[in-house]
């Protein structure tokens, strides 16, 4: 019998709060307003920046190998701690770029390839690592864990994005934004340390769970692929990352250049759309908990397509719109984004979770990306075209939320017809 009150459990857990937030300032400084602002610095067009941001996409791709990786004859802490190191220092280097003796053509080379590494190497073991550090939770309250966890990083990272957002304002405004860069790469540095600590902290994973007493992966796939509550779980994340990915990644672009909005102003932005997530963060862990992960994660698809719907009139002129958009979208992740781990402790044998989120995450992954390429290939034809359809004034943005939410509107018809009816195994 587990004791989850033990003080080995209590300080893990607690480290793994730590290590979230800690993960989550780096991810707040290498994306968003921050991203876009270094790549518009270099010289990166609109569409190109959008796919690039949308790399996560193509990162999941990677997870497929976790499958491999929980075979090798070590442990998971040791796996987590090197992918994560290798992670972060990546993320730091990307904002060293603009100081490398190289022309635009190099210096666009470096950043993606600087982005895939730092993603690939956090995607490879982020299945590891959830259910390494939800290993120390009582298996009832997961969802409210996921939720508290949550809204910690949240109202820690909107001290950080505020204070961060303020820096490099300041900086640009005094026309030295290299010396913003540079703040950032020694801030993502200083995290990175950080990272390591928390994660040095938290307890070894048992004997029974190491990675070298996995499964065969004929086996593996028997109990995935061979299970057809799996596949239709893997069919709503197809549905859903090519719903989010058609427009998210280019919004942080049409924020600074289209919207003309500051980066203080977005990043204030960002604060409000946090805290209103931080708010709502633990009810949603709650009535997951008490319902189901598919249920809460279909809650967080509503507020999603209320963000598309928004986002179809957002203009210059009507810009104020956007801060209603990124707060239902914030709003909505608080109920997907850990739900769509979740969702596996619902439908998958307990052994085959970590392979399946895995292999989940990187076949949705595959068609999110692809989404972001198709949507830049359209926002290129909007803007080519002097931002006009059809001789009716809109922006490429504009079209993408409308495909974002006729697709939403799809992931919620199926969890409900299909999803909702697959009996539970355990919740």
């Amino acid at each position: 019998m587990i004791d989850f009150n033990s003080p080995d459990y209590k300080r893990s857990r607690g480290a793994y709060l730590a290590q979230c937030a800690a993960e989550h300032f780096i991810v707040l400084l290498t994306t968003g307003a921050y991203l876009a602002k270094l790549l518009t610095y270099i010289g990166i067009s609109d569409s190109l920046a959008g796919i690039i941001s949308s790399f996560i996409t193509l990162a999941f791709t990677i997870q497929l190998f976790s499958v491999f990786i929980v075979r090798l004859k070590c442990s998971t802490k040791f796996l987590v701690i090197f992918f994560e190191m290798v992670c972060s220092l990546f993320f730091s280097a990307i904002f060293l770029v603009p100081f490398m003796p190289v022309g635009k053509t190099l210096k666009t080379l470096f950043v993606i390839i600087f982005i895939l590494i730092a993603y690939f190497s956090r995607y490879i073991v982020q299945t590891l690592l959830f259910k390494w550090g939800s290993s120390f939770v009582a298996p009832d309250k997961r969802a409210s864990f996921s939720a508290v966890k949550e809204a910690i990083s949240l109202f820690l990272g909107m001290l950080v994005t505020a204070f961060a957002g303020f820096i490099v304002d300041r900086l640009e405004g005094l026309g030295n934004l290299n010396g913003a860069f540079l703040f950032l790469a020694v801030s993502i540095f200083a995290l990175t340390v950080v990272n390591l600590v928390t994660l040095l902290l938290i307890r070894k994973e048992d004997a029974s769970e190491h990675t070298a007493d996995s499964v065969p992966f004929s086996t593996v796939l028997k109990n995935t692929f061979g299970n057809k509550n799996f596949r239709s779980v893997v069919f709503l994340m197809i549905l859903f990352d090519t719903a989010r990915y058609f427009t998210t990644g280019f919004m942080n672009t049409y924020k600074i250049k289209d919207l003309a909005l500051s980066i203080l102003a977005v990043e204030i932005i960002n604060i409000v759309a946090n805290f209103a997530r931080m708010i709502v963060s633990v009810p949603f862990g709650r009535y997951s908990d008490r319902h189901s992960f598919a249920k809460g994660f279909k809650l967080g698809l509503f507020f999603f397509a209320a963000a598309f719907f928004i986002n179809i009139f957002t203009t210059k002129e009507a810009w104020f719109l956007v801060i209603a958009y990124t707060v239902f979208i914030n709003i909505a992740t608080a109920g997907t984004n850990q739900n769509s781990f979740n969702i596996m402790y619902s439908y998958v044998d307990a052994p085959y979770v970590t392979q399946a989120m895995s292999i989940c995450r990187c076949i949705s992954g595959l068609f999110g990306f692809g989404a972001s390429l198709l949507g830049g290939k359209i926002l290129s034809l909007v803007q080519a075209n002097g931002n006009t359809v059809f001789g009716i004034p809109v922006n490429g943005q504009q079209i993408l939320s409308g495909i974002s939410l006729v697709l939403t509107a799809a992931s919620i018809l199926y969890i409900t017809k299909v999803i909702e009816k697959q009996p539970i195994l355990h919740q």
